[in-house]
C-alpha cells in the first residue's frame, strides 16, 4: 500500500535536528508522494529546496493569511518576489499549486482586507501560471466562499485541512474543490467528521497530516509526520465501509490529478 501526504511541512524549524531521517523513513514506511508546503516566501523557497533532493516530493508556493505583510505597499512587494521566484523555478516540476494561501479569522481580524487582497491576488497569479491553489481557511468560512465564487479558480483546488463545516465542504464541491482530511478527523471530540467524510465523494478526496501539527489518534499531542496519514486514511475506511487499501488508492490518484503529477 503506496501513500500520499497531500500537506505537510519539512520546511517547519521542528525538523531541524532530524530532517533527512524523517523523509527517509516515511518512504520506507510507504508514503511516497509528498507535498512540501509553503506558507511564507521564504519557506516556499525552504520547501522547494527540500523537494528538490527528492524525486518523489513537491511543493507548493504562496503566502498564507497569517505570513502576510502588514500593509500593501509590503505585500505588493512580497508578491512581486513571489511572481519572480514562481518565474524562475516554472521548469522544474516540482512546483505544483499556488498554496498555502486563504483567509484566517482565528488569529487575526485588524487585516481582514488585506488578508482578503492578498487571497484574490494569488488566485490570478495561480490562473495566470495554470496552477490549482491550496486555500488554509479559518473561522472565515462565508468570506472564503464569497472571494471563491466571484474569482474565478481556472484549476481548482483543494481546502487543505478542510474545516468540518456542512456548508464549506457542500459549497467547495460545487466550485469543483478536493476535500482534503487530516489528524482532526479522528479526534475523539471532532462532532462533524464522520458526516463530513461521508458527504465527500470519493473522487475527491484527499488525506494529508499538515505535519509536524495536528498529530491524528492515536498520537495526538506527538510531533506530527506522514507516517501518521495511514491513521487519516483509516478513519475515513471505517467511515466509508470500505478497505483502507480502496482509500489510500482512491486518495493517491486524486492528489496525482489535482496536482498533473504522474502516478
Amino acid at each position: 500500500m503506496e501513500l500520499f501526504d497531500s500537506h505537510a511541512h519539512y520546511n517547519d524549524e521542528k525538523f531541524d535536528t532530524d530532517r533527512e531521517l524523517v523523509i527517509k523513513q516515511i518512504f520506507e514506511a510507504g508514503v511516497t508522494k509528498v507535498i512540501n508546503a509553503g506558507y511564507s516566501l521564504e519557506a516556499s523557497k525552504f520547501a522547494l529546496k527540500i523537494a528538490e533532493k527528492y524525486d518523489w516530493m513537491y511543493t507548493i508556493s504562496g503566502i498564507s493569511p497569517n505570513d502576510i505583510p502588514d500593509n500593501e505597499k509590503s505585500l505588493g512587494l512580497e508578491l512581486s518576489e513571489l511572481v519572480k521566484f514562481l518565474e524562475e523555478n516554472k521548469n522544474s516540476k516540482k512546483i505544483v499549486a499556488i498554496g498555502e494561501i486563504g483567509l484566517d479569522y482565528y488569529w487575526n481580524t485588524d487585516n481582514i482586507e488585506l488578508q482578503k487582497n492578498a487571497f484574490i491576488k494569488q488566485i490570478e497569479i495561480a490562473n495566470s501560471m495554470n496552477l490549482p491553489i491550496v486555500i488554509h481557511t479559518r473561522d472565515a468560512v462565508m468570506d472564503t466562499l464569497e472571494i471563491l465564487k466571484k474569482n474565478q479558480v481556472v484549476k481548482h483546488g483543494v481546502f487543505h485541512c478542510c474545516p468540518l463545516n456542512r456548508e464549506l465542504v457542500k459549497e467547495a464541491l460545487k466550485l469543483g474543490f478536493y476535500i482534503s482530511f487530516a489528524g482532526p478527523v479522528t479526534f475523539k471530540n471532532s462532532k462533524n467528521a464522520n458526516e463530513i467524510i461521508d458527504m465527500c465523494p470519493l473522487d475527491r478526496m484527499l488525506i494529508e497530516t499538515d505535519s509536524p501539527y495536528l498529530s491524528p489518534e492515536p498520537n495526538r499531542g506527538k510531533r506530527n509526520d506522514s507516517r501518521n496519514v495511514k491513521f487519516i486514511a483509516e478513519k475515513i475506511a471505517s467511515v466509508k465501509g470500505i478497505s483502507v487499501d480502496e482509500i489510500a488508492k482512491a486518495t493517491y490518484r486524486n492528489a496525482c490529478k489535482i496536482f498533473e503529477i504522474n502516478l
